[in-house]
């Protein structure tokens, strides 16, 4: 049996954590560094990210938009009701965020319309070499790994990540100016709702991939998180890269990457 956590602290305050989940946000921070500092959102917040940079941004990323409320079922079939506080804490969670997910992919597709990338071409144009890096680990890590896993690679890291370039790109008024006025708001209500500075999803994730494991796992434990969580990281500039620019050679990516 593992030392049982409850958070007394704030929600979004690190300290409020264990030892181990603190230890293990610091080590992972340089790694998220390298998505949230990516080149890809220097030059949309500049509006310098040209036609093809912006389709294949669209296109390649949607694969884990449109399967995020799949990841998340996934972790769901882990759970049973009453085997534990951690695993009936999961399953309220995902449930009621399932339905979240799928309106973010209604907005996706609105903001790839506002940014000239067609509804239809994000459905079924081809998808850029090396793109389905994140997809790929996510869905591994949310079919195969066990609860805690699957939702601190993707509830906790890839939401985390997310939430902060979206701020990035969305306080850029030079980017938001990009659109017609009229459109405007509808073309970038994806952006908003990421780029929430009160978002919590990643917290409560965090809290309760916590409960699950409580206060003092398995070193191995511990570092099979860290470990999870930094591929994330890696995933999503490895995808980012490839949207960028895809005449690279194809490994070129995953080797600035590593």
């Amino acid at each position: 049996m593992h030392a049982h956590f409850e958070r007394t602290g704030a929600l979004t305050e690190l300290s409020s954590y264990p030892r181990w989940a603190q230890d293990l946000v610091t080590a992972c921070e340089p790694v998220k560094q390298g998505v949230i500092q990516h080149e890809l959102w220097t030059l949309m917040r500049e509006n310098r990210l040209d036609a093809a940079g912006t389709r294949d941004f669209m296109v390649g990323v949607w694969p884990v938009i449109e399967r995020f409320p799949g990841y998340m079922a996934l972790n769901l079939l882990k759970t049973r009701y009453g085997r534990s506080h951690g695993e009936n804490m999961a399953r309220r969670w995902l449930v009621r965020n399932i339905r979240v997910e799928q309106n973010h992919a209604e907005y996706w597709l609105n903001w790839a319309e506002g940014a000239g990338v067609p509804e239809h071409e994000v459905l079924d144009g081809t998808t850029p070499y090396g793109t389905d890096a994140l997809a790929n680990w996510c869905e591994e890590v949310s079919r195969s790994g066990p609860l805690a896993a699957g939702m601190i690679a993707t509830n906790y890291a890839v939401e985390g990540a997310t939430g902060e370039w979206s701020q990035r790109v969305y306080e850029s008024v030079a980017y938001q100016e990009g659109f017609p006025k009229a459109a405007r708001a509808g073309a970038l209500r994806w952006l908003q709702l990421h780029a929430a500075y009160d978002d919590t999803h990643p917290w409560e994730a965090l809290e309760i991939v916590c409960t699950l494991v409580g206060t003092s796992p398995r070193t191995d434990e511990v570092a099979y998180l860290q470990e999870c969580v930094k591929r994330s990281y890696v995933s999503m500039r490895i995808t980012l890269d490839r949207c960028l620019d895809v005449r690279r050679e194809p490994w070129a990516a995953s080797e600035a990457a590593a």
